[in-house]
């Protein structure tokens, strides 16, 4: 196998682990653009091997660039049989798909994803709350929730609760895995605020009222 197709065969591994590797905070953001509210939490679970996953994009990369540059780098010695008889092929001017213009492509676009869980959240549109309610049936619950991974299943469990009424504070955090809720009891109740989480695909633990 040559250099050039073996570091191209590199760059496409490097790639599809990226993808892989942000596929937890994609889907969240696809899921609000086609309007399936319910596959948001879909690949949640790989979130322990995020990780994994960007060490594994990492040293692809690496390995990807060091077999394009290596010729350059490489010290002089003998050609062996099958390198002679192979020089016409590295002698060939390479693809686009074999450059290093197109390395470069994959590897911006690979940063591009591993960094997605970090402005996932532009994605969504700004949270609108009801006016501020003057009543004596106002409360705040805490509502526990499994599955949150990044700032952008925040925003989605934010997006489906606040179209519902009377919601006059919302606070979403995935580093805590809750979401406290302020809202009127006299015109919506805690189950349909738990149906608005259940519907992202994130689900309700528990919930309690804030003290």
């Amino acid at each position: 196998m040559s250099t050039n197709s073996l570091s191209s065969k590199s760059a496409g591994a490097g790639l599809l682990s990226a993808l892989i590797a942000s596929l937890c905070c994609i889907t969240p953001v696809f899921s609000l653009l086609v309007g399936v509210s319910g596959i948001a939490a879909t690949f949640s679970w790989m979130e322990p091997l995020r990780p994994y996953l960007v060490v594994l994009t990492i040293l692809v990369l690496v390995f990807a660039w060091y077999q394009k540059i290596k010729p350059k780098t490489a010290q002089i010695k003998p050609k062996t049989a099958l390198e002679i008889a192979c020089a016409c092929e590295d002698a060939k001017k390479s693809s686009f798909w074999q450059s290093r213009k197109f390395l470069a492509v994959v590897t911006v676009f690979a940063a591009i994803m591993l960094a997605f869980p970090y402005y996932a959240d532009v994605f969504y549109p700004e949270t609108n709350l009801s006016e501020s309610v003057i009543s004596n049936s106002k409360s705040s619950y805490i509502f526990e929730i499994k599955g949150m991974t990044c700032s952008g299943c925040e925003e989605h469990v934010k997006h489906e609760v606040s179209k519902l009424p009377s919601i006059t504070k919302l606070e979403v955090s995935y580093d805590k895995g809750n979401a406290v809720v302020e809202f009127d009891e006299s015109k919506i109740d805690l189950e349909s605020i738990k149906s608005a989480i259940d519907k992202t695909g994130y689900k309700v633990e528990s919930f309690s009222k804030e003290k």
